[in-house]
């Protein structure tokens, strides 16, 4: 029964993602997009459900926004929206584009993952683009959950000097449905590579980023836990 829910949702999928290609330009392609994003993509959870939280002056995390949640920013003052999600042709990078460029925000994309490492360069640019993204900003995943508490943690470690252990336990929590216990939980163990190191010679967070992380090694002793 699963796996026919599964499929039933990819095909539907597949037929909204053919109705509008990368052309949202007009009504039944923008339909089509709206409704993929609402159905595949969840949005209509996210109606009030935002998981938004300033985690320091300007600087907010969120779950995925939606075109009328993107203006709502703008009107708070929010300049920069940064999509940690990557790349994607699908509805819901397509009309946070569009709703960015309609509200004078710009709009910034970064590779993280929930269940995975992803490569020393990928955090790199995510570490990297803080030192020079406009604020105020947002930065968001799809639930908020976890790439944008992985994100949050690195901001604050990096820009704002917390203490690595304080902000990790802050941003990797079930106060935003973030779980240690789940696959995400390879996240933390990324972070407890960190604070140990940290704990050990006060290495920043950058430079052990770009000398000592390594995701295989990290991956494979995970699970071996």
């Amino acid at each position: 029964m699963l796996t026919k829910i599964k499929q039933w949702i990819k095909s539907v999928e597949h037929r909204l993602s053919w109705s509008w290609g990368n052309d949202i330009s007009t009504p039944a392609a923008r339909r089509a997009a709206l409704w993929h994003y609402n159905l595949i993509d969840h949005g209509f959870v996210r109606i009030l459900w935002t998981n938004l939280y300033e985690i320091a002056p300007g600087v907010w995390r969120s779950n995925q926004p939606g075109p009328k949640r993107v203006q709502r920013y703008a009107d708070m003052g929010i300049r920069s929206i940064l999509s940690l999600r990557g790349h994607s042709d699908f509805s819901f990078q397509i009309l946070e584009e569009e709703a960015c460029a309609n509200a004078g925000m710009t709009f910034h994309l970064r590779h993280l993952a929930a269940r995975a490492l992803v490569s020393r360069e990928q955090v790199l640019a995510v570490i990297d683009l803080f030192d020079t993204i406009e604020r105020p900003f947002l930065m968001h995943c799809k639930s908020g959950a976890d790439r944008a508490g992985l994100a949050s943690v690195l901001y604050l470690i990096h820009c704002e000097g917390w203490d690595p252990e304080r902000a990790a336990r802050k941003h990797l929590s079930m106060r935003f449905w973030h779980s240690r216990l789940t696959k995400t939980g390879i996240l933390d163990h990324m972070m407890d590579a960190y604070i140990r190191a940290y704990r050990a010679t006060g290495i920043p967070i950058r430079d052990w980023i770009a000398t000592e992380y390594d995701p295989v090694a990290l991956t494979e002793s995970y699970r071996r836990r």
